[in-house]
């Protein structure tokens, strides 16, 4: 018997073919999503009023957590229902007005298919993520999607590999599309998303800003010994000028301070804010993103801008040095 020949596939072949796989299956989606079911899939969960539950076997499984805590952070309430511990007691999660969106290959998971029933019986709406979209889950959803691949990237055909990343994109495409439904915007990621990099990137301006009793600000008649003390006590190297009537009236900075002293040395302690101040400097509403502060710091090349209200109320001075502090950047 002649002994078969020997695989010359090296490493970087496979991993090669592999990636080569898993990409088609991807691009597969796309030229065979249904726009009819995959907008239906949308608009239930757009309409659910209870929460969305994640559920599937094994690798399936895996996925649906990833699926569920996308759906979570893009703001729709979801979380992972393992299929066997439904049946022994946890189905008391799932409530009349959930969504319940189930993933399995093959449409046949014992575990999931055991959950129909009950599913129907709550009233909960199901939607099914399947290889197979003739399958029992396929049949008894309320809208199915098509995630079926030609092969597994596993060199056996065995082990979930593209069926399983095919499903990931799939839940990503709905979680998204969802998200713009919504219309949920980088504050409300800020929101959900307090730590990390990513979070002080998304920060609010008034979680940073100098606000209330350390915002620097003088009234427009102050003279220059209490304009110098109001900046050297606060430590921003500026300070907001306000009107008699409270509102912003405009900006001076020690960089000001210094170029009087070199072209009017004789009278800058006699002069008063409203005759040294910056008027209608740049200002932002407590409500922008830090980010947002930065990129107008760094384009009009100051270390300061002013935080103001609708009726130009000094509200706070967001700093370089506030954004240093966050590790912002």
């Amino acid at each position: 018997m002649t002994p078969p020949a020997p695989d010359t596939t090296t490493g970087l072949d496979l991993a090669k073919k592999v990636l080569r796989i898993e990409a088609a299956a991807i691009l597969g989606l796309v030229d065979r999503l249904d726009g009819g079911a995959f907008d239906q899939a949308v608009q239930l969960l757009f309409e659910c009023r209870g929460r969305v539950i994640v559920t599937g076997m094994g690798k399936s499984g895996i996925i649906c957590r990833k699926i569920a805590a996308t759906l979570s952070s893009t703001g729709t309430s979801a979380w992972f229902l393992h299929p066997a511990e439904a049946t022994h007691g946890d189905l008391g999660a799932i409530r009349e007005d959930d969504v319940v969106l189930a993933l399995s290959n093959s449409g046949e998971t014992e575990e999931l298919v055991r959950l129909l029933e009950a599913i129907r019986r709550i009233g909960a709406r199901l939607i099914a993520l399947t290889g197979q979209p003739g399958s029992t889950l396929a049949r008894a959803a309320d809208v199915t999607l098509d995630c079926s691949i030609s092969k597994e990237a596993c060199p056996l055909n065995l082990v979930p590999t593209a069926s399983t990343t095919a499903a990931l994109a799939l839940g990503d495409a709905l979680a998204l599309t969802l998200s713009v439904r919504k219309g949920f915007r980088e504050e409300h990621f800020a929101s959900l998303h307090p730590g990390g990099k990513l979070g002080k990137r998304l920060m609010r301006v008034e979680h940073v800003m100098s606000g209330g009793e350390a915002a620097p600000r003088v009234r427009s008649d102050a003279r220059m010994p209490e304009i110098i003390h109001e900046m050297s006590s606060k430590r921003l190297g500026m300070t907001s000028v306000i009107d008699a009537d409270g509102r912003l009236a405009g900006v001076f900075t020690d960089g000001d301070l210094r170029r009087l002293f070199m072209t009017r040395p004789q009278d800058v302690l006699t002069l008063i804010a409203a005759d040294v101040m910056t008027p209608s400097p740049l200002t932002v509403p407590r409500e922008v993103l830090a980010v947002e502060a930065l990129r107008i710091m760094e384009t009009h090349k100051i270390t300061s801008v002013i935080v103001v209200d609708e009726n130009r109320i000094v509200e706070g001075v967001v700093h370089l040095h506030d954004l240093w502090r966050t590790q912002m950047i």
